[in-house]
């Protein structure tokens, strides 16, 4: 086994003002406590909080700090995400920092959480990156854990660990360590599932082995949270199935042309009658809404239509 080990950082996030110099202090004090640590990563939008007017060009001002500070601690870095400005578009953006202080790659996030993330464009590539002589690193973002497709083509890419930044502050946090559980198992890998604190979340950043067993579980406090992982565990895994029973990635190798749903083209009447994908409102309004959206159907039926 090959020595490496994770840490995440759970902290305040604020919506008012930048968090940047924070987490460069608290990059600092986990160094100093745990030097033998050789990746960090930070929670969703922990850079400047989820309002989009923060948004920023990228390559840009933070993600040259973050380099530097990857490059002084000799780290990889993932600091969380930040919402980037490209042209008329918004994504919500991760980089990878190797511990030189280049960025490997950077992550947009396919899922935006519709129809709350509002004026957030979905990116469109998966992102899988190497640790030299260590292992296969998948990067995803908050809701795309919601949608299993997005965990299982990174473990398709060979991914080992998924790192998961997240902002989560609602209701369902505890649905997503469910998740988190799930994930693990199902792709046989470990998740690092950060989540931040204040207008950054409600805390509860949860690590799970490929066996879907949790590792550490935080509260809602800040904290730091240093984890050695064993990739061996990972591949022996896969090699010889989940606690030496099933082994889903294999079966489900054996079986990969068998999903139509997935078809281009394909019809999916019961998909289309769940109607449109808008925020939750009062009843009355809801029925109101969808007798508009039937007459307006009606109305642009042919055999209407050819009554006009």
């Amino acid at each position: 086994m090959k020595p490496f080990s994770i840490a995440g950082v759970q902290m305040r996030v604020s919506a008012s003002y930048s968090n940047v110099e924070a987490m460069k202090l608290k990059l600092d004090i986990l160094m100093n406590i745990y030097p033998w640590v050789d990746m960090v990563m930070f929670s969703e939008l922990c850079a400047h909080g989820p309002l989009t007017h923060h948004a920023q060009e990228i390559p840009g001002h933070f993600e040259q700090e973050m380099c530097a500070a990857a490059a002084r601690h000799g780290v990889w870095l993932l600091p969380g995400s930040v919402f980037e400005k490209r042209g008329d578009q918004i994504f919500n953006t991760a980089s990878v920092i190797a511990p030189t202080g280049d960025v490997v790659t950077r992550y947009r996030k396919i899922f935006p959480f519709y129809p709350y993330e509002v004026g957030v464009t979905a990116g469109h590539e998966f992102c899988v990156f190497d640790v030299p002589d260590v292992g296969k690193f998948g990067v995803s973002i908050c809701y795309d854990m919601w949608f299993p497709e997005t965990s299982r083509t990174l473990a398709v890419m060979g991914a080992e660990v998924i790192l998961h930044p997240t902002l989560t502050g609602t209701i369902d946090r505890e649905i997503e360590l469910s998740i988190v559980r799930a994930t693990a198992a199902i792709n046989q890998c470990y998740v690092f599932d950060i989540n931040g604190l204040d207008t950054g979340g409600n805390g509860k950043s949860i690590v799970c082995g490929p066996d879907g067993r949790v590792l550490y579980e935080a509260g809602g406090n800040e904290e730091m949270i240093p984890i050695e992982i064993d990739l061996e565990r990972v591949r022996r895994s896969r090699e010889l199935g989940l606690l030496r029973l099933g082994q889903p990635l294999k079966s489900f190798r054996d079986h990969l042309g068998d999903f139509t749903i997935y078809d281009k083209g394909a019809s999916h009447p019961y998909l289309d009658s769940l109607g449109p994908l808008i925020r939750p409102t009062r009843l009355k309004e809801l029925a109101e809404l969808q007798i508009r959206e039937e007459n307006t159907a009606r109305d642009r039926s042919p055999a209407i239509q050819g009554k006009h």
